[in-house]
Order: structure tokens, then sequence, then C-alpha cells
């Protein structure tokens, strides 16, 4: 565990497996509560040093960073397609955004500022000036699924750095070791000793010490709505951003380009076997093309290669556990009895699901209306535009979606009428750039990440008023 700038094993520790050949990657530390106290106390002097740290420096250790992150990016990708069973490519493509987020980080960090406010605008107020800065908000703790071990732990480390906080980290325990790389990436950068603090363990342990710690100042978490509603309800008075879960939505409008989509909807369903809060789960598909598209897609999905992540030409490796591979095949299974047809896939193989399409499908079924994290999509029909609008909406999600038409007055019923916090036109509901505000409404949670938008929730504003009597 990276704790004050040391690098400091624990009395337990649990194995990291290689998700593909099941060998024993490494062994890593379980926190306990004397070394979590520990973390705490160099976080408070990393807040001590980062805050008091000029926005130019700060900028510079994360341009380092992304640059250091660049020149390892083979084998970091092939940590990533070892320890999370993501394919070599879409391992690299995380990796190559991980450099574009401290990119980013590096960017905004000069650029925290406030502005002012007319105070004149109230009567009695004429001789006064006023304006406000933002100033960071303490200790960061993050908490990051196993999903993107590298882009999301720079998506809420960045950002800290940035704004002049401190982080405590728990990564996932089922991808423990991309996060002690990063660790080691940024002490070579210049990392002042307890601006980051890595530490490892449970989610009802450590993750529990972090949201109820009230030193913490803001809790960042990736994962699982019922994960995020126990945080909100635990955490006390401190700052939450949650990033949550989905069942993401595709509208195809009779207009669409088939040639644009079908790919874009592939890719989006099956990329790291749908282990993706934005995966594409749920594609509504106008009537008129319905039959042409399933045709498409299923064509285009068959072509995947299925098998070792490290291969090149691999496009879907094994799920994260063998645990989460069962559960889709009892819930495509639990569909099958309830009426849904399967148009290909459907069979599991040890930690391998099979890339999976469904129809006659109801909002009900639990493919439909929970969030898969799987490589299974569900073709829906429609036939009015408006219709098809009102199912995205039937959700207790809100991430994003995509909407594929050529016609712009859709295209803006989509932006205005469904709620999500993203809406992604002729693309689907995956697309993301590291930048852009991201994150979701109803049980998709609260606040928003890309870059500039998280610095913000990880800043307070303070307001200053001159009296020039």
């Amino acid at each position: 565990m990276l704790i004050g700038g040391h690098w400091l094993p624990g009395q337990e520790s649990f194995e990291v497996p290689n998700k593909y050949t099941g060998e024993v990657l490494g062994r890593v530390p379980t926190c306990d509560k004397e070394i979590f106290e520990m973390a705490i106390r160099t976080a408070q002097d990393g807040f001590e040093a980062l805050s008091n740290t000029p926005s130019h420096q700060r900028a510079k250790l994360l341009r380092q960073t992304s640059g250091l992150i660049e020149s390892q990016k083979e084998s970091l990708a092939e940590l990533i397609g070892q320890e999370a069973g993501k394919p070599f490519q879409q391992a690299l493509a995380e990796v190559e955004r991980a450099v574009q987020t401290f990119q980013f980080a590096s960017e905004e960090a000069k650029h925290i500022h406030g502005e002012t406010v007319p105070m004149d605008a109230v009567p009695g107020s004429e001789k006064r000036i006023g304006f406000y800065l933002r100033f960071p908000v303490g200790i960061v703790g993050a908490i990051t699924p196993f999903n993107f071990p590298l882009n999301l732990v720079a998506h809420k480390v960045a950002q800290a750095i940035a704004a002049g906080c401190s982080v405590i980290l728990k990564p996932s325990s089922l991808t423990p070791l991309i996060a002690i790389k990063l660790g080691e990436i940024m002490q070579e950068a210049g990392l002042m000793a307890g601006g980051l603090n890595i530490v490892f363990g449970a989610g009802d342990t450590v993750g529990n010490w972090i949201i109820a710690d009230p030193r913490i100042a803001l809790i960042s978490f990736t994962g699982s709505p019922a994960v995020g509603k126990k945080i909100k309800e635990t955490s006390g008075l401190k700052k939450v951003v949650l990033e949550l879960g989905s069942n993401s939505a595709v509208i195809v409008d009779d207009s669409a380009d088939l040639d644009l989509a079908i790919p874009l909807c592939v890719k989006g369903g099956f990329n790291f076997a749908g282990q993706s809060c934005i995966s594409v789960q749920r594609i509504y598909v106008h009537k008129l093309i319905f039959e042409k598209f399933t045709e498409l897609i299923i064509r285009e999905a068959r072509k995947l290669n299925v098998g070792n992540p490290l291969n090149k030409d691999t496009d879907v490796g094994p799920m994260i556990t063998e645990t989460e591979a069962k559960r889709i095949e009892t819930w495509v299974s639990e569909a099958v009895n309830q009426g849904a047809k399967i148009l290909m896939g459907g069979k599991r193989q040890s930690q391998f699901y099979q890339p999976t399409v469904l129809t006659n499908v109801r909002s009900d079924m639990k493919v439909m209306a929970n969030e898969v994290f799987a490589p299974l999509v569900s073709l829906i029909p429609f036939a009015d535009f408006e219709e098809a609008l009102n199912l995205v909406n039937d959700s207790v999600y809100g991430l994003q979606a995509g909407i594929f038409t050529r016609d712009i007055h859709k295209a803006f019923a989509a932006v205005k009428k469904i709620k999500v916090g993203g809406v992604m036109i002729n693309d689907v509901c995956t697309y993301r750039a590291d930048h852009m505000p991201y994150g979701g409404v109803k049980e998709s949670g609260l606040g928003r990440e890309g870059v500039k938008y998280a610095m913000e929730e990880m800043t307070d504003i303070k307001m200053v008023c001159f009296n020039l009597v």
C-alpha cells in the first residue's frame, strides 16, 4: 500500500489472478485500521502540501504523469489485459485515454478561478465590490471499479491533484495491480508524499471506513446503485460524486444510416464483454427496418473473436469472474422461460459468455430492467418515434442514450425528452470523451465527472466582498 510516499505491507493479503489463465499475478496487502489511520494522517499532510503548491507545479506533475503513462502504454495495457481480462486493443485504448485524462487535468489545473459578482445590483450595496474564489475541499476518498481500472482511477486522482486535493484511493480488489503501477508512475513524476495514498480491501470494511470518516471531505465513487445509495445515506454532510449503473438504450430510426449504426452497436454492446455502465443494452429499432437491422447486427456480431485477451485480434475476453458469467446465464435462461428468443449466443463456458442477441423481450425482464453488465443486447421494435422515447425513459436509470436518425427534428426531440445525462446523436450511448461532463440522473448517479466538471465538485466557493467606505 502507498502510504505517505512509502510502500507498506499488511498483515494479511489476497491473490490477484490472471482472468484468462487463472495463474496468480501477485499478492496485494489488505488494509487494517492502523494503516488506514496512517493513510488519513498522511493525506492530511498531503493536502496541506498540495493546496499550497502553485497551480503551474501541479500542472507540471500531471503533465509528466501523462508522459510516463504514454511511454509505458504497451506494458500497462498488457497488465490490464491480464488482471481485468480486457482485450489488448481495448486495454491499449484505455491507457491512451488515461494519457489524455492526465493531460486535460494538467491544463485545467491552471484555470481554477472564480468571477466577479455585481454587488451594486442590490440597493444599498453600491459601494461594494464582490468576487468569489475556488479552494480545494480537502481529502478525496476515491473508490473505483474493475472495468476501467486505470482510466477511472485517473478520473478521480488527476482531477483531485489538479484541484489541490490529496487522495485516499481504494481500487477494486479484482484489479488492484494497475493502481500500484500508477502510484509508482506518479511518484516518479514527482508527487509529494501523502498526495496519493493507496489502500486495498473489501468495500464493507475499508470502503466503509472511507465513507464514514469525517476527515474525508468528498467521496468519488463509481459502482453499483445499491452501494451508491448506501454512500449517500451514510456519508453525512461530505460531498459525494456518484457514477452508478445503467441499462443504456439506443434508438435506430427508419431514416438511420445502418452502415454507421450496426458496427457501433456491436462495438458498444460487446466490447470488454459488455462490462461498462454505458454499454449498449436496449436497442429500439423502427419496425420498418427491424428485420434488416436484426439480420445485419447478427452478421456483424458473428465476426467477433472470443478468446485470450492478450491476443491482438481478440474482441471479447472473459467476464471478470465465473460468478458474473453464471449470473447472466441465469438471467438469460429466466428471460427465455418468460418468452424471450435467443437470436445468437446464449452460452457460457467457464468465465466466458458468448456475445448474445435477444428479442421478444419485455421491459420487466431482468435483461431489460436491470444493468446486465455482460455481452448481451436486446432488440425491440417500435412504430412511432415518440413511443421509442417513452420506452427509453421507462427505466430507473438515466446515464446516456444513443439516437440514430437523419431527422434533425427527431434528434432535438430526443435531446429534450430523454431523461439522461448525455444524448449521443448518430452514435451509441457508449461514447465518452474524457473532458466532457459525464454523469447521470435518477439511479445513475449524482454530480459529474469530466476533468473540469469534477474539479468544480472538488472545490468550494469562497465569496469575498469589499465595502469601499
